[in-house]
């Protein structure tokens, strides 16, 4: 597939007309390179990705991008060039004669200043642009790897759901349908949406399946399962069943195991953490302490911020790292945390809306307080804070609310994954006795209390009235109940086993080994989240112990420590000990430790934050933390 025939696969019939004239531009210029064997390992990895766009046109769009950049960055390289004063120049190459032997003896002529820019400017260009071939080919392989960690982090339940549909009157390709259209199960769904696609051009599941299977990043767990699907769907009902309720318990065990090796990893990355949050600090007592006996340490440096000293460049380039090292923290941390365990909420749309949900949905909220929050920074400034107290100030006041918000629909969302595992269990109960759907979940909403779930219960069940066989409404409508039922309750668990009653009761399941096998997905999905929130309450702990640690540390030595050597600066020199006097200014070098401690405030809030319940209780950390540390310095005297 060469040139513009690779528009045309399965996938994307027809891109190729729809294409912009810039897109035409690029084709005719850059189309020869998709052949070229450089690109091999960029094509694999292409079939990776399932990008929405053909290989060669990603291809070109990469090489147009390469060559605008390289030559928007030779213009200002001519010019630098151009630029450089005749004393540099010599400089630079009496260096080379002290450095190289035989530089010396080599005559150098005297070259035009323009030639030489021109060859400069050429040279950045070209490696410009080879860096840039080579993010784009790296692009692809991150997407690929992205994609492969959804998917094995997806597939143990996608089997678990297809070994259910497999007690019905479905075949292969239409529990397949079922699957690709449950969300819960991301990048797998995507996959099985390929191999439907590919059969429904080729007339061919089996077909599709293979396609899938040679073309995901998934080598080790879904294309082997892929292939197998398709050689014990060839056997029969029965074969296939039999091999979808091994193959989810083996899938089962691996993703315990791959667990274990995330919480591994997350203790490594306490430590770690730990480590690189506390030795900024050190190093900036240390520094403090030196800069006694060490003038050079308090040389005047001119910066594009204005003058500060050597020892000021490191002090805010240590807060800068401490900043940069919670951030980093928290992002791993949460990509540890398995999707089905975290919550995205979602904006409503209008204003109103969102003003009227501000205290009920962390993701209103979020909007909500950016305005207080910038009025108490105005506030701030009026009185007189600096740029550090300003942003401090309207940091806490945005924090703070958005982040109670955040754990306050967080312990909502708890309380009614509690109560969903009650409910299935208490509506398997009837359904085993017999009893139809509706009529469990309306005895159940009756006669238990469910607490925060009784009015997503009531709706239901009021909803699935409607759906009863003596009223000749189409089955779609008791689908339609149990997806508003599940948008009601808002939780990955509902979403994930409420559903898989919608996909099996459709596809004509065994009711009784339906909620048999909910009941027992249920409680594996309570029992992890559970165990998750325990193992990580852990982490929680380390980001707040590190903060207090580094107050105390802090605090102790501006008390004990600084005054010591204030004094000592003071003093007047004399004989061989040379002291820097003036070296330890209490105020300026408290400041700049209370810089530092704020800026480990956040450090550790953002990582405690996100450990627990993600990124709007981490607000609410920091923003606790960054109170707890002024209050500390306030209460001493301290600033």
């Amino acid at each position: 597939m060469t040139g513009f025939d690779a528009g045309f696969d399965e996938r994307r019939v027809g891109r190729v007309r729809s294409l912009s004239v810039l897109d035409r531009a690029l084709y005719a210029l850059f189309a020869r390179h998709v052949d070229a064997a450089r690109h091999d390992r960029d094509r694999r990895r292409y079939r990776g990705t399932d990008m929405r766009m053909s290989f060669d046109l990603y291809l070109a769009r990469a090489y147009g991008l390469a060559w605008a950049t390289g030559l928007f960055v030779a213009f200002p390289t001519v010019l630098v060039v151009l630029a450089v004063p005749d004393s540099t120049v010599d400089a630079v190459l009496s260096v080379l004669r002290a450095v190289l032997p035989f530089f010396e003896h080599v005559p150098i002529p005297v070259v035009p200043r323009l030639p030489v820019a021109g060859v400069f400017a050429l040279a950045v260009a070209m490696a410009t642009r080879r860096v840039l071939l080579a993010v784009a080919g790296q692009y692809l392989g991150w997407r690929a790897t992205a994609r492969r960690e959804n998917i094995e982090r997806t597939l143990p339940g996608a089997v678990r759901y297809l070994h259910v549909l497999s007690s019905g009157s479905d075949g292969p390709r239409e529990m397949l349908q079922r699957v690709a259209e449950t969300d819960a199960y991301g990048e797998t769904a995507v996959a099985f949406r390929g191999v439907l696609n590919t059969a429904s051009l080729t007339g061919n599941v089996n077909e599709g399946l293979r396609r899938v299977a040679r073309d995901t990043p998934s080598e080790g767990m879904l294309a082997p399962f892929l292939l197998k699907f398709r050689e014990h769907a060839g056997q029969g009902d029965d074969a296939l069943r039999n091999y979808l309720r091994m193959e989810s318990r083996m899938l089962g065990h691996r993703q315990d195991r791959a667990r274990e090796r995330a919480e591994g990893f997350l203790e490594l990355l306490a430590e770690l953490f730990i480590v690189l949050l506390v030795l900024p600090s050190l190093l900036v007592i240390v520094l403090t302490v030196m800069s006694v006996i060490a003038p050079g340490l308090s040389a005047p440096v001119v910066t594009p911020l204005g003058q500060t000293t050597t020892r000021g460049i490191v002090v805010y380039a240590s807060a800068a790292f401490i900043v940069g090292v919670g951030l980093g923290a928290s992002v791993l941390v949460a990509g540890l945390r398995p999707p089905d365990q975290s919550v995205e909420y979602d904006r409503p749309t209008g204003a109103v809306r969102v003003l009227d949900s501000a205290l009920s949905n962390p993701a209103s909220a979020a909007v909500v307080f950016v305005l207080p929050a910038l009025v108490v920074a105005g506030v701030a400034w009026v009185v007189g804070a600096d740029a550090v107290g300003v942003a401090l100030a309207g940091y806490v006041a945005y924090a703070a609310p958005v982040g109670l918000v955040g754990v306050r629909r967080a312990r909502l969302d708890d309380a009614k994954d509690r109560e969903l595992k009650d409910f299935v269990h208490a509506v398997s109960g009837h359904v085993s006795l017999g009893r139809p759907f509706g009529d469990a979940v309306e005895r159940v909403g009756r006669d238990v209390d469910l607490g925060p779930l009784d009015s997503d219960v009531a709706d239901l069940a009021l909803n699935l009235r409607f759906t009863a066989p003596s009223s000749g409404t189409d089955v779609n409508l008791r689908t339609a109940a149990l997806a508003r039922f599940v948008d009601r309750v808002g939780t990955p668990m509902a979403e994930q086993t409420i559903g898989l009653v919608v996909g099996a009761l459709d596809g004509g399941s065994d009711t009784g080994t339906v909620f048999d096998t909910l009941q027992t997905e249920i409680g594996r999905l309570y029992h992890e989240k559970r165990a998750l929130r325990s193992g990580l309450l852990v982490y929680v702990a380390v980001g707040w112990t590190t903060a207090l640690l580094v107050i105390g540390i802090t605090v102790a030595v501006n008390v004990h420590v600084f005054d010591g050597f204030a004094q000592l600066s003071t003093l007047s020199t004399g004989g061989s000990f040379a002291i820097n006097a003036g070296a330890v200014d209490l105020e300026r070098d408290r400041y700049r430790m209370y810089v530092v401690t704020q800026a480990t405030m956040l450090a550790s809030g953002w990582f405690a934050g996100t450990a627990s319940r993600g990124r709007y209780e981490a607000l609410l950390h920091s923003g606790a933390l960054v109170v707890a540390c002024y209050l500390v310095y306030a209460g001493v005297g301290l600033i």
